[in-house]
């Protein structure tokens, strides 16, 4: 199997103006096969944006969702792929023929759409329906699936990914700086982007701080280490509605280390070449073949105790 050169971008997208979030699609996306990247992975509802939904009715819901993989959307990608030689992985809002609304992230190639994963634990708006399997496809001669934000928390999802052959996870989010139960959450004071250069010490320590990548560090090279996956990690930075996001798009290794970053206080990409050794070498590969599943497979198989909430419904507390 060859290497992977992949690239993960942030950008600043602009609340339901696709045609504007889709030129930085582009742009970006060029300049990632300059740098000889095979596949780019842009963060969760790039295409749409993302908070902003939260306020949207059901019929406004549907005048933005599209139907896949004929909508517009899924058109100007495979444009962009074929263009510009790169697989592009983006999101959107989805709906189907029965009016049904999804969360939904896309594969696009120069052929169309390659893959596409509807979101299992979606909560922006009450009107979206979740997704009920799991996704892994191939993409240049790996095997790929993808996971959106939330669904990452949820550690049997990636575990079961991985199980059903993932060797690389694509995660995209709009994820952190947001109110939670864990200590050092909160928002980030939108008013410092407005002067970020001025601004970009403090702001470096809001976004790198427990409000933002430290509470990502906690957990998100564990999913990667535990399951001998590369995981690529893509987030939305700057102002998604009324909402401070702080970027830190990311890919890791097997073996749990971060091997590109975007650092930027702006539009950006990181690239890394994939070495498809480190899927067998890293310590995940042996506990995966080491598990004993006659133990806790009635365990992890039950269903939720009458007392236990399933609090995703009812807000972002991750």
């Amino acid at each position: 199997m060859d290497t992977l050169k992949i690239a993960t971008a942030q950008f600043e997208h602009k609340s339901g103006d696709k045609s504007y979030n889709l030129s930085i699609i582009k742009d970006l996306a060029g300049k990632a096969a300059g740098q000889g990247a095979q596949a780019i992975a842009f963060h969760e509802c790039s295409i749409t944006g993302y908070t902003f939904a939260r306020h949207l009715s059901r019929e406004q819901m549907l005048d933005l969702a599209e139907l896949l993989p004929d909508g517009p959307s899924i058109t100007a990608l495979t444009a962009y792929a074929r263009e510009l030689g790169i697989a592009i992985l983006a999101g959107l809002f989805e709906k189907d023929g029965e009016g049904n609304l999804f969360k939904a992230y896309v594969c696009v190639d120069k052929n169309g759409m390659v893959a596409r994963h509807r979101k299992l634990h979606p909560f922006i708006n009450s009107h979206l329906t979740p997704g009920n399997e799991y996704t892994v496809f191939d993409l240049l001669g790996w095997k790929c699936g993808i996971l959106i934000c939330y669904d990452n928390n949820i550690i049997e999802n990636v575990r079961a990914t991985a199980l059903l052959g993932a060797q690389v996870i694509f995660m995209p989010h709009v994820t952190m700086c947001t109110p939670s139960t864990r200590p050092g959450a909160g928002f980030v004071d939108p008013e410092l982007w407005k002067d970020k250069e001025a601004n970009r010490e403090q702001l470096r320590r809001e976004f790198d701080g427990l409000k933002g990548r430290s509470w990502l560090m906690k957990w998100l090279p564990a999913r990667a280490y535990d399951n001998a996956v590369y995981a690529v990690f893509s987030n939305a930075i700057g102002m998604d509605d009324d909402q401070l996001k702080n970027g830190c798009s990311m890919i890791i290794d097997p073996y749990g280390d971060i091997i590109a970053e975007c650092r930027e206080l702006g539009d950006a990409i990181a690239v890394a070449e994939l070495a498809p050794e480190a899927l067998t070498l890293a310590g995940g590969y042996r506990y995966l073949k080491a598990r004993r599943p006659d133990l806790y497979k009635d365990i992890i198989g039950q269903p939720h105790r009458s007392e236990q909430k399933v609090i995703w419904l009812t807000g972002d507390v991750r």
